[in-house]
Formats: structure tokens, C-alpha cells, sequence
């Protein structure tokens, strides 16, 4: 009997093409990374400019954020009913307008709305480009590929900072924003180009031509022919967001919305307010700063191992020690600034481990997701996500006005990332999206295979 389509994509080794498609979705991550954090790289040029309150630029902060929730959780679900590659290509369309009239804004109300928009481009790629780069990746690949789009982000994070400093300094602040927006404008040929539909998004939906479609990026990845299409699988019992939480979804997805909330709001209450607790404890501002910076540094590296560790172990065991070890690290942080140089390598191994966590979920959730509802899925969690990211900053703000030290805030988020830990026992890892049999019945058959 010929093998399973998914098998073709699982049990092969990867071909030149499916590895570019992941590269593609890397480098959407990249602009992505770059695009939300402009208006940090640019905060201070702004509020200046404009003679802003420190109240008016935090809400011009928070707005991406706010848009990226947004799209995560209204735009990219669209991916499981119209496809991925439209809903990227719209996405990037949105954003890089909205970048571009970033750099001609009037008024801080102008630029919040228009940051709120790029957000919702954002939110909606950062959710399907990471479902793309799962789907086209090998079974022993998946991790690494998923991985790699979070790498891509702190990479476009660093990369933009050295970018927006040499411009501001020449060009002014609107020049950073520019530059975002053509960057992203340049790869929507890109992505029309070398970004094919997604094949499991073509078997479970089946638009027009199909098998001919299918056929066609098979022929790119140099794999067999499919010959026919299976037998259609029995209708979900929801559709969309009703999907998730049927019985058969439910505790997957309530797990998963609790470690994205928790684990959202670790990274960003470490991101946020590291460099400032540094300096409370002890330690002078230049040397905040650098504390901070190596977190961004360490998270360029923490995703990558991560998926280089899911290729031989289970990625949700990975991921677990991954948490447990983040929790540590925070424990014993504040206590490491006695000696700038020991507190310096605890925050690059925090960034390591905090960015890894991040890309664990990312890297989990399409797999534990049939393709119908995976984008949905996916979208929803970082959704979640950015609430915690949200509240997480401000909370921190508000125990230190309570009387707190930043010795409690570390010890409490601690807790935080070893109670997700435990919490991924109760995850349904191996579920049909993991072995490929919602995407392709057994008597699928795939012209030129081995019997």
C-alpha cells in the first residue's frame, strides 16, 4: 500500500524547498521582530519630538501589543477557513501600510492607531507562519523549524535596535518606521513567490483544484504525486473558536491558554523590569542596561538549542525542564548582583531559557492541533498570551508600589514558570495532529511510492 501523504512529510528527509519555506517563515519573524519593537527603538525620539507624558508614550507601547493580541486572536483564525498563505500575504499588506504611514503621523493619536494596526498585521503572521513552518517540517525536524521562527524575532529585535540608532541619528526617528515598512512591503513577492499553500490546509478544506495544487508543491519538494484525494473526515462537532473548547479539545486548550498566560507574563515581567530591579539592587544604570541587553542576546540562542533538543527528546519534556530551569535562574538572580559579572551571566542564561520557553509553546501547539482548527488555535493561545504580557509589567509596577523587593517579584514569577512546568502533564500530546491521521486515511495513496 502506498504511504499516508503526511508520512511522505514526516518520514522523509527534508527537501531544499520545505527548508526554505521555512527559512521564508524565519524571515517574516525577523520583520516582525523589528516592526513591533520600532516604537521601543524609537520612544524617546518620539516623545521629545512631540513633548509627550510618560503616560501618552506608555499607551503608544502598549498599542502594538494591544493589536497584536488582537490579530492573533481575529485575523489568524481566518488561515483555517480562506488558507495561510492569504491570510500572510493580507497580514503583510497591513502592516507594512501601516508602517509606512507610521512615518508620516502628525500626532501621538495618529501613530497609536496606526501602531494598533501594524499589531494586527503582526499578530496575524506571528500565529500562521509559525502553523506554515510545523506543517512543512519533517516529524524529527518540526521543532527546530518553529523554533527557528522565534530565533528570527530576536534576531529582527537586535538587528532593528543597531538599525534604528544609526538612523535616528541621521534621519530622525520617522526614518526607522520607513524603513520598517519597506522592508516589509519588499517581502510580500517574496512570500507570493516562494511561499506555497499549506497542504494540510488543501486536504482538510479541499478548495478548487486541489489535487492539483497539491500536486504541484509535491513536485517542489521533490515527493511522489498523490493520485486521489482520501475519503473526506467526519465534520468537527464546532467550528472555530466552538472547537477548541468541545470535550475532546478542552483541556488541551485550557492548559494551553494557562501556559501561554503564564509563561507570556514571566518573559515580559523579565524583559520590562530587569534592567530598572537591577539597578534597585544595587547596580548602576549602564550596568541595568547591559543586564537587559543580554537577555535579547541570550534569546537568540535559547531557541535555536531548544529545537536542537527537541530533535532527540519529546519536545513537551524539553520544554518542561526548560520551564523548571527559567524558575531557578529568576530565584537566584537578585542574589547573583553582589557580582556584576556572575549577575551578568545568570541574565544571558535567563534569555536562553526564558526565550526557549516561549518557543517551546510555540513550537507545541501546532502539534497538538488538527490542521482545521490549528491556525485558530495557535491564534487564540498567543491571544492569551499578550494578555498576560500585558498585565504582567503592570502588576510587577504596582507590588513594588505595595512594598515589595525585587527578591519577592523574582521569587513569585519563579513560581510562576515551575507551576506551567507541572501543568504540562495534563496535556494531550499525542493526538491525530502529531501522527498526521487528520490530514490523510490510510488508503491515500501517492502515485510512484513504494508498496
Amino acid at each position: 500500500m502506498s504511504p499516508p501523504l503526511r508520512d511522505l512529510i514526516d518520514d522523509r528527509p527534508m527537501s531544499g524547498f520545505q527548508w526554505t519555506v521555512v527559512a521564508v517563515c524565519v524571515l517574516l519573524n525577523m520583520l516582525d521582530g523589528f516592526d513591533v519593537l520600532v516604537m521601543a527603538f524609537t520612544g524617546k525620539s518620539v516623545s521629545a519630538d512631540w513633548g509627550l507624558t510618560g503616560a501618552e508614550l506608555g499607551l503608544l507601547l502598549s498599542a502594538g501589543l494591544v493589536g497584536m493580541a488582537a490579530g492573533s486572536m481575529f485575523l489568524a483564525p481566518w488561515a483555517d477557513r480562506l488558507g495561510r498563505r492569504p491570510v500572510v500575504l493580507g497580514c503583510l499588506a497591513l502592516a507594512s501600510a501601516a508602517m509606512l504611514l507610521s512615518a508620516a503621523s502628525q500626532s501621538a493619536a495618529q501613530l497609536g492607531v496606526l501602531r494598533a494596526l501594524t499589531g494586527l498585521g503582526i499578530g496575524g503572521i506571528l500565529a500562521t507562519s509559525n502553523v506554515i513552518a510545523a506543517e512543512y517540517a519533517s516529524r524529527r525536524w518540526r521543532g527546530l523549524a518553529v523554533s527557528l521562527n522565534s530565533t528570527g524575532y530576536a534576531l529582527g529585535a537586535t538587528i532593528g535596535g543597531l538599525l534604528a540608532a544609526l538612523l535616528i541619528g541621521q534621519y530622525g526617528w520617522r526614518s526607522v518606521f520607513l524603513a520598517g515598512g519597506l522592508a516589509t512591503a519588499a517581502s510580500i513577492p517574496l512570500v507570493w513567490w516562494r511561499l506555497p499553500e499549506s497542504l494540510d490546509f488543501l486536504l482538510v478544506r479541499r478548495p478548487p483544484r486541489a489535487v492539483e495544487r497539491i500536486n504541484a508543491v509535491l513536485a517542489r519538494m521533490g515527493k511522489p504525486r498523490l493520485g486521489e484525494l482520501p475519503e473526506p473526515e467526519p465534520a468537527p462537532k464546532g467550528v472555530g473558536y466552538r472547537e477548541l473548547l468541545t470535550p475532546r479539545l478542552r483541556r488541551t486548550t485550557l492548559v494551553l491558554w494557562a501556559a501561554f498566560f503564564c509563561v507570556m507574563a514571566g518573559f515580559y515581567f523579565v524583559t520590562s523590569w530587569t534592567p530598572t530591579l537591577l539597578v534597585e539592587a544595587g547596580l548602576s544604570p549602564s550596568a541595568g542596561i547591559t543586564g537587559g541587553t543580554l537577555l535579547n542576546v541570550g534569546g537568540i540562542f535559547g531557541a535555536a538549542l531548544l529545537g536542537l533538543l527537541a530533535v532527540r527528546f519529546e519536545l513537551r519534556a524539553v520544554l518542561a525542564a526548560y520551564l523548571v530551569v527559567t524558575g531557578v535562574l529568576l530565584a537566584v538572580f537578585i542574589a547573583s548582583t553582589t557580582s556584576p559579572a556572575v549577575a551578568f551571566v545568570v541574565a544571558a542564561l535567563i534569555g536562553v531559557f526564558a526565550n526557549g520557553c516561549v518557543a517551546g509553546l510555540y513550537t507545541l501547539t501546532p502539534i497538538v492541533y488538527a490542521p482545521a482548527v490549528r491556525t485558530t488555535g495557535v491564534g487564540t493561545g498567543l491571544a492569551i498570551g499578550r494578555a498576560g504580557a500585558i498585565l504582567a509589567p503592570a502588576l510587577a509596577g504596582a507590588l513594588l508600589d505595595g512594598g515589595w523587593t525585587p527578591q519577592h517579584l523574582y521569587v513569585l514569577f519563579c513560581a510562576v514558570f515551575v507551576v506551567t512546568a507541572a501543568l504540562l502533564v495534563l496535556l494531550r500530546v499525542r493526538t491525530p495532529a502529531d501522527t498526521g491521521a487528520t490530514t490523510t486515511q490510510p488508503s491515500t495513496r501517492v502515485e510512484g511510492a513504494s508498496s
